[in-house]
């Protein structure tokens, strides 16, 4: 198929309707992910998502020690030019054990993004987003730090990830007051198994023009196998333990949902769900993590599966509120 570009929210920045979430990539041996992929696994699955049209990329500092960005950067270099492709990362976490080493001060912005851009190899990013809402630091601070950024032509949009409604409305609200750069762009927690979202931040950035660009549309794979199915990665992530640790009855019927749709459809289960997420409004592009090249097969496959009102209804159906998670 042919990959359609969207605009980022009301920006006129076009981004392929998937992004490639690079935290499957970077040293096993450092940081906390035991389960990624090493640089010459790596790069033949970074080339493959450009050769199939996906021109957005996310990665962040804090992935396996920077490794992430190191690998994703010489990956953009060998294999597409760099105006041509869309470079996201972000920063929040601790990437050194000084005091100042995490958090959103306009010290550890400032940080971060040369570190960024040393490790990724460019002169700019085009997405610098916050990794997680800073409890410590004034908002009116990061906003203003991060329109330097801006201004200082080292980021071109910037955005946030997973908090709460009111933190993000807040930001915005600062930005505008003061004639700063605004965020663009909200990476959150959503899928079939995490529909919190849709509350108040779905209806928030639709009515604020920010584009979506969902996180775990596959909830770490849960959604695309049996539900007492587990993985390496399933036992070695310690953060995809959190985010599913209520999982019930009610997630059940909803991976058992899935299944039979894509039974009946004779698809992959993982298409079935990223679809799902994919035809949500406002979902510009749900981040995929690719370990194989099936992977981005089917995420490719999946822009192309209309789910049917009937669909939709049975894959919700069995949905039931949970506690908020991701936001930490």
């Amino acid at each position: 198929m042919t990959m359609d570009y969207v605009r980022l929210g009301r920006t006129g920045l076009k981004v392929s309707r998937l992004c490639l979430g690079c935290m499957t990539y970077g040293e096993p041996q450092r940081g906390t992910h035991e389960w990624t992929l090493p640089e010459e696994a790596s790069r033949p699955l970074i080339r493959q998502a450009i050769e199939s049209g996906i021109n957005f990329f996310d990665t962040a500092n804090i992935y396996s020690d920077g490794t992430s960005e190191e690998f994703l950067g010489r990956a953009i270099r060998d294999f597409a030019r760099r105006e041509e492709v869309v470079i996201a990362t972000k920063l929040n976490s601790a990437m050194r054990k000084d005091p100042n080493a995490q958090g959103l001060s306009r010290k550890a912005v400032m940080t971060e993004i040369d570190h960024s851009l040393r490790r990724l190899g460019t002169d700019y990013v085009d997405l610098y987003q916050i990794h997680r809402f800073d409890y410590t630091t004034p908002i009116e601070e990061t906003m203003e730090a991060l329109h330097d950024v801006v201004k200082a032509g080292k980021a071109r949009y910037i955005g946030a990830s997973s908090m709460y409604a009111y933190q993000f409305a807040k930001a915005l609200h600062v930005a505008d007051m003061n004639g700063w750069t605004r965020f663009a762009s909200m990476q959150n927690h959503y899928n079939l198994l995490y529909r919190e979202e849709e509350r108040e931040m779905m209806r928030l950035c639709a009515e604020e023009g920010i584009g979506v660009i969902p996180w775990s549309p596959l909830a770490r794979g849960r959604l695309t196998r049996d539900f007492d199915e587990t993985t390496f990665r399933t036992q070695t992530d310690k953060f995809g333990q959190l985010l599913h640790k209520s999982l019930g009855d009610a997630d059940r019927r909803v991976v058992d949902a899935v299944a039979s749709v894509a039974a009946a459809r004779g698809v992959p289960r993982a298409q079935v769900a990223l679809a799902w997420v994919a035809q949500k409004s406002p979902v510009t592009a749900p981040i995929i993590g690719a370990s194989k090249a099936s992977h981005l097969d089917d995420a490719v496959a999946a822009l192309s599966l209309k789910l049917t009102a009937d669909e939709i209804a049975a894959l919700e159906a069995p949905y039931v509120p949970h506690a908020v998670a991701g936001f930490s």
